[in-house]
Formats: structure tokens, sequence, C-alpha cells
């Protein structure tokens, strides 16, 4: 079976909680598989397939994941990668594929690295978890897109069957001799 790296970078957890679901999906059909924080080193030529996980904070993904990709994109474009994102505006119908989300579009826009798969994924909204700063931000957001404000709302938006689909996609991914 493949190697297959995850690379993550989680703000509130979502992300590193997704990669967890799917390191135990792809590991259950004989991957060998390692999952970790996009501030480590890493070896990425040990590995078979690349998976990037980034989540949105403030209507960005991490500049570190660009200067992840900045830093590895001949790596990337020479092996089966995938990219996805974690963000809340994935938790609306016509707003959940790669194609439709307007945040995996600005991803598109401004990376230079295309990935062989991409998937969306829609969050974690708890507000009793986030600082002030964060709760009183987010709820702007979701107030301005009509989503839940009251201040004790934990509500997990994340497809899990989507997950898994997207874990057999990256498993059935070939991997190039």
């Amino acid at each position: 079976m493949s190697k297959i790296l995850i690379v993550y970078s989680s703000v509130h957890g979502q992300t590193r909680k997704i990669c967890g679901h799917l390191e135990d999906k792809l590991k259950a059909v004989g991957n060998c598989v390692t999952a970790v924080n996009i501030a480590d080193k890493v070896d990425l030529g040990e590995f078979d397939k690349i998976i990037i996980g980034a989540s949105i904070r403030h209507g960005k993904h991490n500049p570190a994941v660009y200067d992840f990709i900045d830093a590895h994109k001949a790596e990337l474009e020479q092996k089966p990668s995938s990219f996805f994102s974690v963000n809340l505006v994935a938790r609306k119908p016509l707003k959940n594929t790669a194609e439709t989300n307007p945040y995996m579009r600005a991803f598109f826009e401004k990376s230079s690295w295309v990935p062989d798969l991409a998937e969306v994924f829609g969050g974690n909204l708890n507000y009793p978890s986030y600082g002030s700063m964060d709760r009183s931000i987010i709820r702007f957001i979701m107030w301005i897109t009509k989503g839940p404000t009251a201040a004790d709302t934990n509500i997990e938006y994340t497809d899990w069957n989507k997950v898994d689909t997207y874990a057999d996609s990256i498993h059935q991914l070939a991997v190039t001799v």
C-alpha cells in the first residue's frame, strides 16, 4: 500500500479532527499514514501521496500553507496530491464543493499548485470555545450570512460521509513509479 503524508493547518481543531479521521480510514485499508502540523519539518520524499488540509480564519487560509506549497511545489507536482479546505461557508449546499466554495476558489487563484484532488468540508461552529474577539468576529460574519449567532451555539457542520468518500478517493489516487 501507500505511504501517505497529511499536512494540516488547524486553528480551532476541526481540521486536525478531520485529518485524524482520514488517517484512521486510510490506515484501515492498509496505508501507512503520517499526519503533521504545517509548522513541522518533514521529508516529503519519504511519501507516495501528500494531502494538505487547511482551515479558514477570518476569511483566509494560513499564510504558512502557501509558504509550504511554494517550498515543496516540485514534490507536490511529482506525486499524487490533494488539498482540502475547512470552513463554515461550506455548510451551505451551494458552497460545499471545490468549484463553488469561495475560499477554495480564492486558494486556486493564489496558489501556483494544482492538486490532483480537491475537496471542501464544513467546519465546527463553537462559540463557547472562542476567545472574545474571535467570537465577536465570527458572530458578526454569521449574522451577515444568516447563520446561527446565539452565544452558546456549538454545531459541527462536517459531513463525515463526505470525508469518508474523500478518503476513498485518496486511496484510489494512482502512485506513479
